[in-house]
Order: C-alpha cells, then structure tokens, then sequence
C-alpha cells in the first residue's frame, strides 16, 4: 500500500460533531422543529465521538457535499460544484458523507470505503458507517433549520425522518460491534 500523497490542507475544518452542535444551538434558540426524540441520541453521539477518537488517522481536503446534483456532466468531463462545506476532514469523514448523503447499502459503501483506502478493512468501514451515522444525525437539523427559513419550494420535512432510522441503527448489537471495530488497529482484511 502507498502512501496518499500530501495534499494542503484548506482554510477550515469540517466536523459533523461541531456543526451538529451549532444546528442544534439554531434549531433550540429559534423554536424550530426538531425531530422527536432527536436529544435521546446524545449518549450514542458520545460513543461515537469517543470511538472514533482512538485512531487518528488524518485529515485531508474534501469537497463534504457530493449530492448528485453537486456533479455536473457536460459529456467529456465532471464538475464539481458548491464547495460551501469544503474543508479538511478526516479521509473516513469524506467517504462517510458520501455514502450517507446517498444512502448506501452497507456492501456499496464498503465498495466505496476500500476503494477509497485502496485495501478493505473493518476498522475502516467501521468509522465510515458510524460517521455515516452522525452525518445523518447532523444533516437532520440542517434539514429543520430549512424547513423553518428556506423560500425554497421544496419539502424538507422527509430529512426529519432521519433520526427515526439511526434510532434503529444505534439501539442493537451491530452498533456495539462498529465500536468495538473501529477502535481495532487498522489492517487490511485477510492479514
């Protein structure tokens, strides 16, 4: 395995435990509607924050929004666009946000996780699905918050059901196990 090749790092850093901080202080001093039940997940947050933070694995410059509707083909090439949540990240946090934003089944975003580390790993996928978790924790309040202030003419409240998914996802055995995974020192599978 090679090394990824240094890239600089950008003006900021994007952190989906910060931003989720700073939606939900928006969502609170404003009234907006927040999911129910959303605050109960706090203690998984915890575990999640404090998982994740046993292996550091880096940070790297990342686009942090890759919608369909952020990729532009104009037949020969790809653009990317809005670049408003551009920042350096963690590489995990990068493929997380895309497979979350996209909903992944777990063997596409394992497709997309050892692709991108170029070598499958439990540990790897571990942290991309629990920070797939949190990015959809996170985007929630992004979607109440719009559903308060945006002129748009567009239904947010579908993003509110959110919460109701990761509920399931954090209250059984597999949530324990994406832990205890993550904190593992990363092999590649099969060594």
């Amino acid at each position: 395995m090679s090394a990824a090749p240094h890239r600089p790092a950008f003006g900021n850093d994007f952190d989906m435990f910060a931003i989720q901080r700073g939606y939900l202080a928006v969502v609170q001093e404003n009234g907006f509607r927040l999911p129910p039940r959303y605050l109960e997940f706090r203690p998984q947050v915890e575990r999640i924050r404090a998982a994740l933070a046993v292996q550091d694995e880096g940070t790297v410059p990342c686009h942090n929004d890759l919608l369909a509707a952020n990729i532009l083909d104009d037949g020969a090439r790809l653009w990317f666009i809005d670049y408003e949540y551009s920042a350096t990240t963690t590489r995990a946090s990068s493929s997380a946000t895309s497979g979350a934003r996209r909903a992944c089944p777990i063997d596409r975003l394992e497709h997309l996780v050892t692709a991108y580390y170029g070598y499958a790993s439990r540990a790897k996928l571990a942290r991309a699905r629990l920070l797939a978790l949190m990015s959809k924790y996170g985007w929630t309040l992004w979607a109440s918050i719009q559903d308060a202030v945006s002129e748009a003419d567009f239904d947010f409240c579908p993003g509110l059901g959110e919460v109701r998914a990761g509920r399931r996802r954090v209250r059984g055995p597999e949530f324990a196990a994406l832990i205890d995974d993550v904190a593992q020192p990363d092999r590649p599978r099969g060594s």
